[in-house]
């Protein structure tokens, strides 16, 4: 009876295993016009972003699952680090590692942000589960081939995905309004401005804490 008493007392102590509250696609923007300087302050900038005390504690705290894509072009879009669950900090800190080192698949192609969109839209059927999805795309230029992102605003409601962005208006000052009208989606989407790939780590950090600290608070209503 003790015996008995011992273990139903563990499993009355022992939390119950928190289901995914945020899958959350990162898609980097590695066309034509980000040098090789650029793409790395855009990969170290974003590892150092999940990195952050808070960001990383909310990442954790949803049991969340992160994906790293890199795009360009029309037809040039790839999961370059699948779905992982980030279960813990030792996860995450994997993960980021990931991204720092992870290298990149093209060079010198155009802007194709709508097939990006429409890409990563369909990598959450696997994360059906998580009961928030969420695309973080950054970028430099306006789309400049294939499919207009906003021809993808209905399909992209109809699967509950929300888009947020992240202009770097290195060359570009209109962008962050472009990617307002064109490219974000969902309720609650929004634009973070970079003034240029200096201006990107800062702003990724800040970006991403207004993501899923979000997310967080939610967890403890």
């Amino acid at each position: 009876m003790v015996l008995l008493r011992t273990f139903a007392a563990c499993l009355f102590l022992t939390p119950p295993a928190m289901a995914c509250d945020l899958a959350l696609a990162l898609a980097v923007d590695v066309s034509g016009s980000v040098d090789s300087t650029e793409y790395r302050i855009q990969m170290d900038g974003l590892a150092a972003g999940l990195r952050d005390p808070l960001v990383s504690e909310a990442l954790v705290r949803s049991q969340a699952q992160l994906m790293l894509v890199q795009w360009t072009g029309a037809s040039r879009q790839k999961v370059t680090i699948p779905w992982t669950h980030i279960s813990s900090f030792e996860t995450l800190d994997e993960f980021a590692d990931k991204v720092a080192s992870d290298p990149r698949v093209w060079r010198n192609f155009s802007t194709a942000i709508g097939e990006a969109l429409e890409m990563t839209m369909s990598s959450f059927d696997t994360v059906s589960n998580c009961k928030r999805h969420l695309i973080d795309i950054s970028g430099d230029g306006v789309s400049n081939e294939g499919v207009e992102p906003s021809a993808l605003r209905k399909a992209l409601r109809t699967r509950g995905v929300t888009v947020n962005a992240i202009a770097i208006e290195e060359s570009e000052p209109d962008l962050t309004a472009y990617f307002f009208e064109n490219v974000i989606v969902g309720e609650g989407a929004f634009v973070v401005s970079a003034a240029g790939f200096a201006d990107y780590p800062e702003r990724i950090r800040k970006k991403l804490l207004r993501e899923v600290t979000q997310q967080s608070a939610a967890l403890k209503q």
